[in-house]
């Protein structure tokens, strides 16, 4: 086994053990800081495949700005606990768990048949083009300039919204 190879699968390992700790966790804010170790291990993964400007936006957008985000949530917006709820969860856990094994199973089966992890892209040819970063960028800029510009908005007026509505409450 390569070291891209283990460092992949440690660090798939840490995402997978975090995220598991952040959905079965009571605390929100232990749940929040559970995804945050999932965003970085993530983050991580990026760079062993070497997809630096992933990384690098994962980490600013999604550890640092996303994360801002759902703090505000958790700790404006009061969620009590109501009585059928404990069914329901194990309604859902039940779903998660068979939707789980179904994705593994697909997943296991494309590696299975595609040989091994990260044998996509060439990086001599990637850096014959400029590189990793300017490929992305230039790609980034010409196509999907709008749809990020609109989530943006979108999680502006998200975070607007659930002021005003934990104020409405106080």
């Amino acid at each position: 086994m390569d070291a891209q190879l283990l460092i992949f699968t440690l660090l798939a390992a840490v995402g997978l053990g975090s995220a598991v700790m952040m959905i079965t966790r009571k605390n929100p804010v232990h749940s929040a800081l559970y995804l945050v170790v999932t965003f970085f291990s993530v983050a991580a993964i990026y760079v062993v495949l070497g997809a630096a400007f992933l990384a690098a936006v994962q980490v600013l957008v999604y550890a640092g700005g996303i994360m801002v985000l759902f703090l505000f949530v958790i700790m404006l917006v009061d969620t009590p606990e109501h009585g059928g709820t404990r069914r329901i969860r194990r309604a859902h856990a039940g779903a998660a768990a068979v939707l789980t094994a179904l994705v593994v199973a697909l997943l296991g089966y494309h590696l299975a048949s595609a040989g091994s992890v990260g044998a996509g892209a060439d990086p001599g040819a990637l850096t014959a083009q400029g590189g990793n970063l300017e490929t992305v960028a230039t790609s980034l800029f010409q196509y999907y300039l709008l749809p990020f510009e609109t989530v943006s908005i979108l999680l502006l007026v998200a975070m607007v919204g659930a002021i005003v509505l934990a104020r409405a409450k106080a």
